[in-house]
């Protein structure tokens, strides 16, 4: 039955998809230099209330930090796409193992915390590429590899559906968020690995698992393909990803409670917390208080939605936003913005 239904999909049979797919996905194991306080109450909230960061008496020493996961091989030439949290820091000393049991030295070509996706670089030719798939032609029940090396088993392979798309968690994973869910069964060690098509495309990145027990219980999330597209792009091209934002305001989620303090209807929308005065959001009128429920004439439902579209706006471009400012709505023009990328 399952296979009838990858063939009817794409005329694959899912056994010679996966013989194809798990070529492209790499072993990655990256090591980082981490600094730690050697002071006893580093970790004693009480110590630091009254006496304060004394961490300077004490010193410092450097710790070793280990991170394992998987990785994707996006061009013949030896880019490979993965997670941030697998690679851990640009200055991290990473290497691969591929599919043929080669151990190569990879170089960092660039990290983004914001979508927790990291670009690698061998050197390698003719390597063996998956297809990018358009991730925007996804559906919910549609059938989908993921592969990767879960708790170091290399070329692992599940099977599984797309259970949700645009899955946002409020910021618990990512800033930026716009998540494929899936049952396929994704573990610790599959991180960075490939979210596959019933056409052998490339359409997600695994991610990560929700989970109270540590293990795979159902519910797992991938970057989509076009979002991770574009990130790569970007880091590739500039070492960083070049995005929009309105300078000078703090963004956070509208509880009941505070929906009912501001006379909005409900808790949709970007509550604005905190505005600069010398901000251009300011001049623009935009103030501390104000929902942001509109913005270039596209609902807003939530923090995490409005920071997508921001983000995805131009830098130098002017959007249109809608507010409800105590239960009125109001229209205005605020300026965007190149974000400044966050060094790590």
């Amino acid at each position: 039955m399952i296979a009838a239904a990858f063939r009817e999909n794409g005329r694959v049979d899912p056994d010679q998809l996966a013989a194809r797919a798990v070529g492209s996905v790499t072993n990655i194991a990256s090591r980082q230099t981490v600094r730690m306080p050697n002071s006893p109450f580093a970790s004693d909230p009480l110590f630091r209330y009254f006496f304060g960061d004394q961490d300077d008496m004490f010193g410092y020493q450097n710790y070793t930090s280990q991170s394992l996961g998987s990785g994707v091989i996006v061009s013949g030439d030896g880019y490979i796409l993965t997670n941030n949290h697998v690679v851990g820091d640009a200055r991290a000393s990473v290497s691969i193992v591929t599919a043929d049991k080669r151990e190569l030295h990879a170089r960092v070509i660039g990290v983004d915390d914001w979508t927790d996706l990291a670009v690698l670089k061998i050197d390698a030719r003719d390597l063996p590429v998956l297809p990018w798939g358009d991730s925007s032609k996804l559906r919910v029940a549609e059938w989908v590899l993921a592969i990767g090396n879960p708790f170091q088993l290399n070329q692992t392979v599940t099977l599984g559906i797309v259970t949700a798309l645009g899955r946002s968690l409020q910021g618990h994973l990512a800033t930026y968020e716009d998540f494929i869910q899936t049952d396929a069964a994704i573990n610790p060690g599959n991180s960075g690995g490939a979210l596959v098509n019933a056409r052998g495309e490339l359409v997600g990145i695994n991610t990560a698992i929700f989970t109270e027990s540590g293990g795979y219980q159902g519910i797992g999330f991938a970057i989509p393909s076009n979002l991770a597209r574009r990130v790569m792009d970007d880091l590739i091209k500039y070492g960083q990803v070049r995005r929009g934002t309105i300078s000078g305001i703090q963004i956070s989620a509208l509880t009941s409670q505070l929906a009912e303090q501001l006379n909005a209807p409900n808790t949709r929308g970007a509550l604005v917390s905190r505005i600069a005065a010398r901000s251009d959001a300011y001049e623009a009128g935009l103030r501390a208080g104000d929902i942001i429920v509109a913005f270039n004439g596209s609902p807003v439902d939530d923090p995490a939605q409005f920071l997508r579209m921001l983000s995805d706006a131009k830098a130098g471009s002017t959007a249109k936003i809608t507010i409800l400012r105590d239960g009125r709505r109001l229209d205005m023009s605020v300026p965007v913005v190149r974000s400044q990328a966050r060094r790590r």
